[in-house]
């Protein structure tokens, strides 16, 4: 009995063995304890990347808002310069008027003591006897009456001249002292502007400076946030890989099992029915990804978006972007031109808006306050994807595209990408604009 059994046991064993493939050793099955702990971690990373994305969302919220400063500060003090430079040029002409006026006054006064010596002169010439021009001499020298009445009107004729030069010269006198005294009252009042430009011009660049140092201080804590934000998340992609890790583990496991089972099916079935043909093998479900479901056709918000999207990662330039796609961008003689925008080739926040929108055949101007008054308002409570939100007096200073669940595209600000944010709120306008 022994023995035929041990025969029984043989002869399965080569009917188990002789014709199915082996299955390979088990791979690694980690535990569902280790794959909750590796998915609990990676939960925490992606919480602290949401953390600090808000964070530095309102870090760089608060960035613009010192760049708007910075920027009103700097046409402040280009307007104190341009004051300046004009009031010194007008204290220049008051101090070259002051001069002439001077030089004038002081020929007049030489003049009028220059007059004033030849009168006395004369005076003395004509009245001192033994002289040769004095009017004695001049009447003994007369040979006759008639010569004699001669040289006394000449006489009479030269001394009234002589009077009414030194009058003309005293009244020249008087009006070149009144033309110094003007010139240098306006001499004086040019100074005083100078100087009072002088003063705002250096205010002016001490606000200025602060404003510079303001937007440097938070523009060093805005990289910090986001050097720690990209540390967090190569620690959330590491963390992820993990679990992909532990999950691909757990799927090769799996499977292994399956490929075990239907192969200890196989020889069972094989074992107790030698004789009957072997039962197709059934194969294991094969898992297809899930297309994403296409926009619905003439769905004009969806293809603005879907275009706007599109250009995510594309550079920010300034005065980039038409309804064609990303262009050079524009001098703007500051913050742009640090940033060499007018180098490359990309979009600013009214660019992208006007690319987005030419997609459904609505063309938009490219400055953002035109744009905020091209369609209809809606409070910003009821905002829906396809609304174009705006910031800064009359939508003037952003804009931005509303994807929906709090979230939004835009082109940000020179030196950074198109992306998608979530909706900041200080100093949102309280309408979005709606053009479908």
């Amino acid at each position: 009995m022994l023995t035929r059994l041990s025969a029984v046991v043989v002869l399965m064993t080569a009917v188990l063995t002789g014709t199915a493939a082996a299955v390979p050793p088990p791979p690694p099955n980690p535990s569902d304890a280790e794959i909750s702990a590796s998915r609990a971690e990676a939960d925490a990373k992606a919480s602290r990347v949401g953390e600090l994305t808000g964070r530095l969302t309102q870090a760089e919220s608060r960035l613009q808002e010192l760049f708007d400063d910075l920027s009103y500060k700097r046409e402040l003090a280009n307007k104190a310069r341009v004051d300046l430079e004009t009031a010194i040029s007008e204290a220049e002409a008051a101090r070259k008027e002051a001069s002439a006026a001077r030089v004038q006054a002081d020929a007049a006064s030489a003049a009028v003591e220059e007059s004033r010596k030849q009168l006395d002169e004369f005076a003395a010439a004509s009245y001192a006897q033994g002289t040769t021009v004095g009017s004695f001499s001049a009447y003994i020298g007369a040979k006759s009456p008639e010569d004699l009445l001669a040289r006394a009107q000449m006489l009479e004729a030269v001394s009234a001249s002589s009077l009414n030069r030194l009058d003309q010269v005293t009244r020249d006198q008087g009006t070149a002292a009144n033309l110094d005294s003007s010139a240098r009252a306006a001499l004086k009042n040019a100074e005083v502007k100078q100087a009072a430009a002088d003063e705002a011009k250096k205010v002016a660049e001490q606000a200025q400076q602060v404003a510079v140092d303001a937007h440097s201080a938070q523009s060093a804590a805005t990289q910090e946030l986001q050097s720690n934000k990209d540390a967090v998340e190569r620690e959330l992609a590491a963390a992820r890989g993990e679990v992909s890790g532990l999950e691909a583990q757990r799927r090769q496991y799996d499977q292994w099992s399956e490929a075990k089972r239907l192969e200890d099916e196989e020889n069972a079935r094989r074992a107790a029915a030698a004789a009957a043909a072997a039962a197709p093998k059934p194969q294991a479900p094969v898992s297809r990804p899930i297309a994403a479901a296409p926009a619905p056709s003439g769905n004009r918000v969806q293809t603005v978006i879907n275009r706007a999207l599109a250009q995510r990662g594309v550079i920010y330039a300034w005065g980039g972007g038409n309804y064609y796609g990303p262009t050079y961008g524009v001098r703007d003689g500051g913050v742009a031109d640090s940033y060499g925008d007018y180098r490359k080739i990309g979009f600013d926040c009214s660019g992208l808006m006007m690319y987005a929108f030419a997609g459904a055949g609505v063309y938009l101007p490219h400055y953002s306050g035109y744009q905020y008054n091209s369609g209809r308002k809606v409070p910003l409570s009821q905002m829906a994807p396809g609304d174009m939100i705006f910031w800064g007096p009359g939508g003037g200073t952003h804009v931005a595209l509303y994807l929906g669940g709090g979230m939004m595209v835009e082109a940000p600000h020179s030196g950074a990408v198109v992306r998608i944010s979530p909706v900041r709120y200080g100093g949102i306008m309280p309408y979005v604009t709606r053009m479908l």
